[in-house]
């Protein structure tokens, strides 16, 4: 469970931290609420999957899942460059997540 609880944080942060691009700095109300209640939400689950796993790989996870998820979605949906370089370093930060939860123990 605790492994379901962070992917879903992991993936909340991708929401949250895309959202901050339509906040126009926190100045729009929707999306400003929807991206705070994703920050909240995303925090909450990180914190509950550390109760059973390492806040070393917890975290690692989230932010992974974060980063990777937020740059791709800027590559696809908000039409930043999608070079090779940057495919390059977004497959090493999955494999990054993928050896954290290899070697966790869990």
């Amino acid at each position: 469970m605790a492994w379901f609880l962070l992917v879903v944080a992991g993936l909340l942060e991708v929401a949250w931290s895309v959202g901050m691009k339509y906040t126009d700095g926190f100045t729009r109300l929707v999306p400003s609420v929807l991206t705070g209640a994703g920050i909240v939400a995303s925090m909450l689950l990180l914190s509950y999957a550390t109760r059973t796993l390492p806040i070393g790989t917890a975290y690692g996870v989230w932010v992974g899942i974060g980063a990777a998820g937020a740059a791709v979605l800027g590559m696809v949906v908000l039409g930043e460059p999608a070079t090779a370089a940057r495919i390059f370093f977004v497959c090493l930060l999955l494999v990054a997540v993928v050896g954290l939860k290899a070697t966790s123990g869990h």
